[in-house]
C-alpha cells in the first residue's frame, strides 16, 4: 500500500469523526487532526482503534500519542506494517 492509499484510508476513517468537512476534503500529510479537522481526543482514540482494525496492526500508547497529524500517522502505520512484513 503506498502513501496515497494510506492517506485515502485515513481520510475515510476520519470522516465520521470530523467536524470540519471542508478541511477533510483537503486532507493532506500536513493536516492536524485536532486543529484542522476539529476532532476531539476521544474521537482520536476511535480513529486509532479503527486504523488498528483496518490494517491489522497494534498501536501502542507511545505511538498513539504521536498520531496528531496525518504525516506522523502514515509514518507509524508504515513502520508497523513493515514490522509485520506487509506493504
Amino acid at each position: 500500500m503506498d502513501k496515497d492509499e494510506l492517506i485515502a484510508a485515513i481520510k475515510e476513517i476520519a470522516a465520521p469523526y470530523t467536524a470540519d468537512k471542508t478541511a477533510l476534503a483537503h486532507l493532506s500529510e500536513k493536516t492536524d487532526f485536532i486543529t484542522d479537522l476539529k476532532i476531539n481526543s476521544a474521537n482520536l482514540v476511535d480513529i486509532v482503534l479503527d486504523l488498528e482494525e483496518k490494517f491489522g496492526i497494534e498501536i501502542d500508547n507511545d505511538a498513539m500519542a504521536r498520531m496528531l497529524n496525518v504525516k506522523s500517522t502514515v509514518e507509524i502505520i508504515e513502520a508497523k506494517m513493515r514490522a509485520h512484513d506487509r506493504k
